[in-house]
C-alpha cells in the first residue's frame, strides 16, 4: 500500500483503490509499529473513494520527522568520494568508512528545509560542483523498526566536500538540500533487494545523465544501519534515513539551474525535481 499526503488530508492507495483517512495528522498516522497491518485493519471500515487526485497537488510525506543520511554504502561512492578528496589528504578516510563496521551516518535536513515533488530543490551559489543523490529511503518509527519506503535526493556540493571532509556538513545540509517523495510505501514484507533506482536528469527538454542501480549492490543492511542511527538518538515522531547512493555523474558533471531531476524507485514512483 501506499499512502499519500495532500492539503487536508492523507490517502491510502491499497488494492487498486483508493481511501481517505479520517485524521490529518500525518505524524500520529505514520509512526506506528506494524503500520501496514494497522492501516490495513483501519481500511476494513472505510469505502473506498472514486475520485482520483492529482500528482501535482501532492505534499512532502514528513511533517514533524527529521532526515537522516547514510554515505559510503556503495562501491561506485567510495570511490567517487574518494577521488574529490585526494587532493586535500582526505581520500583514505572514505575507504576505512566502507570497509568499517561503523556506518557513516549524519544529519540532513529538518522537514522545513526538506521539499517534496515537484518543487524545486537547490544548489549552494558558494559551490561550482553539485548533483543529485538518489537514495532508497526509510521512514523508521519511534520504536526503531523499518516501517515504509520514499524516494530520497540527497543533493550535493562535490566542491565543498571534497575541498575538506570536515566540510561535510556544508556541502549537505542547507535550505532546499533533500527531496522526499511522492509517497511512503507501506508493504506488508521488506523491500526485495532486487529493487532498482533510476535517475534522469533533463537539461532543456533532452536528457544529460541517466542511469539505474539495484538496491542489492549497497554493501551494508538496512537493519544494521537503522540500529546504529537509534543507538544514541531518540525521534518521538519517527525518522528518515537516507541510505546512500550508488549513482553518480561523472565528475566532469554538475547540475545547472533549471534542471530536471526524476528519481524512479521500483513500487514507489518517480520523485520529480526541477533545480532552482
Amino acid at each position: 500500500m501506499k499512502i499519500y499526503r495532500f492539503p487536508e488530508k492523507i490517502v491510502v492507495e491499497h488494492d487498486a483503490k483508493l481511501f481517505h483517512v479520517p485524521t490529518k495528522d500525518w505524524d500520529a498516522f505514520i509512526n506506528r509499529p506494524q503500520l501496514h497491518t494497522a492501516i490495513l485493519n483501519e481500511l476494513t471500515h472505510l469505502e473506498p473513494v472514486l475520485q482520483s487526485f492529482g500528482q501535482r497537488d501532492l505534499l512532502k510525506p514528513i511533517v514533524g520527522q527529521e532526515v537522516w543520511a547514510s554515505g559510503v554504502t556503495y562501491m561506485r561512492s567510495k570511490t567517487a568520494r574518494m577521488a574529490e578528496s585526494k587532493e586535500a589528504g582526505g581520500g583514505t578516510f572514505y575507504d576505512k568508512v566502507y570497509e568499517a563496521e561503523r556506518p557513516e551516518l549524519f544529519f540532513k535536513a529538518t522537514a522545513a528545509r526538506t521539499v517534496g515533488p515537484y518543487e524545486k530543490v537547490r544548489i549552494r551559489k558558494d559551490s561550482g560542483w553539485d548533483v543529485p543523490e538518489p537514495e532508497l529511503t526509510l521512514f523508521i518509527c519511534s520504536q526503531g523498526s523499518i516501517e515504509g519506503y520514499t524516494i530520497g535526493n540527497d543533493m550535493s556540493s562535490r566542491s565543498i566536500e571534497g575541498a575538506n571532509p570536515l566540510y561535510l556538513p556544508q556541502a549537505k545540509t542547507y535550505t532546499g538540500s533533500a527531496a522526499l517523495g511522492p509517497c511512503l510505501l507501506v508493504p506488508e514484507h521488506p523491500i526485495s533487494p532486487s529493487t532498482e533506482i533510476t535517475l534522469v536528469i533533463t537539461r532543456n527538454n533532452a536528457p544529460v545523465f541517466e542511469e539505474r542501480i539495484a538496491i542489492d549492490q549497497m554493501k551494508r543492511k538496512l537493519t544494521d544501519l537503522v540500529d546504529y542511527l537509534f543507538r544514541e538518538c531518540s525521534f518521538d515522531l519517527g525518522v528518515y534515513l537516507m541510505t546512500g547512493t550508488g549513482i553518480i555523474p561523472p565528475d566532469d558533471f554538475t547540475l545547472q539551474s533549471h534542471d530536471e531531476v526524476a528519481i524512479t524507485i521500483d513500487g514507489i514512483g518517480t520523485l520529480v525535481n526541477t533545480v532552482a
